[in-house]
C-alpha cells in the first residue's frame, strides 16, 4: 500500500505546485486539497491500485440481452472472477440478463467505495458466518452452495466476465443495496431507490458511493 501512497503522493503535490498563483490564499481552492489528502490518507490499497491500474476494458459493446451473452465466450478467471459469478448465481441466476448486469454494479460499486470492503470477495462475504447478518444471503443462510444448473453458471460467468473487465455501470445509478419485491426491509424506507429491474429493487445511501 506504501509503494502506492507514494507516486499518488507526488502527484497530489505536483497539482498542488500546478494551482494558480492566487489561488494559494484562496479558502475554497486550499480546502479542497486538505479534503483530497484526507481521501488519500484513507483509501486502502485495494481502492488505490485500482486508481493507478484500471481494470482492462471490454472487446465490443455489451448489449443486456440473451443473444449477445450466448455469443460471448466461455467464461473463467481467478479468484475474484469466481466470487463474482457465484453471488450472480445464487442471487440472479432467474434474472434477465440486464438484471444480472444490475446485480453485479452493486456489487463493483460497494467494492469502489471506501464504506466496504475493496475486493469481490471480501465484498461478497462480509459478515458471512454469522446466521442471516451477512451482506449476500447465500452465504449464511446454512444451505449448501452447490451449482446444480451448468447453463446458468456458464451465462453468470459471462457477465462476470464483461463486469470486471470494465463494462459500463448505467443501470442502477450508484447502487450499493438492492432487495427482492418479495420483501421490504426497514433499510428501503429511508434509502433513494435507483431503479427497478425485473425481480430486483437497487437502492443507495444518502451519500455517493461508486466512484464511477
Amino acid at each position: 500500500m506504501f509503494r502506492l501512497l507514494r507516486p499518488l503522493r507526488v502527484i497530489l503535490a505536483l497539482s498542488m505546485l500546478a494551482l494558480p498563483v492566487h489561488a494559494e490564499g484562496d479558502p475554497n481552492a486550499m480546502q479542497l486539497v486538505s479534503l483530497e489528502k484526507r481521501a488519500l490518507n484513507k483509501a486502502t490499497g485495494g481502492h488505490l491500485s485500482r486508481l493507478v491500474s484500471p481494470p482492462p476494458t471490454t472487446t465490443g459493446n455489451v448489449r443486456y440481452n440473451r443473444d449477445w451473452l450466448e455469443r460471448q465466450p466461455a467464461a473463467k478467471g481467478g479468484q475474484e472472477w469466481r466470487c463474482l459469478a457465484e453471488a450472480l448465481y445464487f442471487e440472479a441466476r432467474g434474472e434477465t440478463v440486464k438484471g444480472q448486469f444490475a446485480v453485479a454494479e452493486v456489487i463493483m460499486n460497494r467494492v469502489d467505495s471506501p464504506r466496504f470492503p475493496d475486493s469481490v470477495c471480501d465484498v461478497v462475504h462480509q459478515g458471512t458466518g454469522r446466521k442471516y447478518a451477512c451482506q449476500f444471503t447465500y452465504t449464511c443462510d446454512g444451505q449448501p452452495e452447490q451449482i446444480a444448473e451448468p447453463d446458468a453458471w456458464e451465462r453468470v460467468g459471462k457477465v462476470a466476465r464483461a463486469v470486471l473487465r470494465g463494462a459500463p455501470r448505467a443501470l442502477t445509478d450508484g447502487a450499493t443495496h438492492y432487495h427482492t419485491t418479495a420483501v421490504a426491509p426497514k433499510w428501503s424506507r429511508t434509502y433513494t431507490r435507483t431503479a427497478s429491474i425485473g425481480t430486483h429493487l437497487f437502492y443507495r445511501h444518502k451519500w455517493r458511493s461508486s466512484m464511477r
